[in-house]
């Protein structure tokens, strides 16, 4: 018969190298050490469940196939499975920027929640000790329920990945559109205020010429009028006469 440790390896280690693959985009390199660490961090668990399970199973009388001993040496390995496969999964998240670091915790839950549950419904086949590969069946069940939720938890966090891009090159491009909007504000601001100074410039620039030119002939009006001139009254008309026309 299938015994639990068969079991618990063709459910987890399916369930990682699916989610490695799905997650492989979005985690780039890490992705790579995805099954690895989560495969190192479940052996980890194990060492130490057992550990603590085994002396209770023997010295204690813990009977792993009646209530409550069933429940009390699943809830041990949950937690030792819990810890191990969240502080491993949670190592390679926190590296990458797109992925939320609780999702380690979840798939930790979900995993396990699983993984008990198929356990319990499959529990007349399994064995603590026996052939590891004689109930075929059983073993079907365990590793088809791993690609389940291993493609499951992994399109989950794709999606949200997924998700989390969109609305960063939402943003980028947002800002992006209002940095162009703002250099070109200051740029209309700018050619305005540039137009305004040139427009002042040539005002005062008109200004001074009319001036510069009354002043001229208000001192060549004082000249003939010290010198005297006959034709002083016909000049100064001609003067008149070629004011009106620039005026017009």
């Amino acid at each position: 018969m299938l015994d639990y440790w068969t079991a618990s390896a063709a459910f987890f280690l399916v369930m990682f190298g699916i989610q490695e693959w799905v997650l492989q985009f979005h985690l780039g390199y890490l992705g790579r050490y995805w099954a690895m660490m989560s495969a190192a961090s479940l052996f980890l668990g194990f060492l130490l469940s057992g550990l603590v399970c085994v002396p209770l199973i023997i010295n204690l009388r813990v009977d792993p196939f009646t209530f409550p001993g069933n429940v009390i040496l699943c809830a041990i390995a949950a937690i030792f499975f819990g810890a191990f496969l969240t502080l491993g999964q949670w190592l390679i998240l926190r590296q990458t920027d797109l992925t939320p670091r609780i999702f380690a915790l979840i798939n930790a839950v979900v995993g396990i929640l699983i993984f008990f549950l198929l356990v319990w419904f499959n529990e007349p086949s399994l064995e603590l000790s026996g052939g590891p590969i004689a109930g075929w069946k059983t073993a079907l069940i365990f590793l088809a329920g791993g690609v389940v939720t291993g493609a499951a938890t992994g399109k989950a966090l794709d999606f949200y990945c997924k998700r989390v891009e969109q609305r960063l090159i939402s943003i980028e491009r947002e800002r992006v559109e209002k940095e162009t909007q703002h250099r070109e504000r200051l740029k209309k601001e700018r050619l305005e205020r540039e137009k305004l100074e040139q427009e002042i410039l040539e005002a005062e620039m008109a200004e001074k010429k009319r001036i510069q030119r009354e002043a001229a002939l208000e001192e060549e009006r004082k000249w003939y009028e010290e010198h005297g001139d006959e034709d002083y009254e016909s000049y100064e008309d001609e003067e008149d006469y070629k004011d009106e026309d620039e005026k017009e």
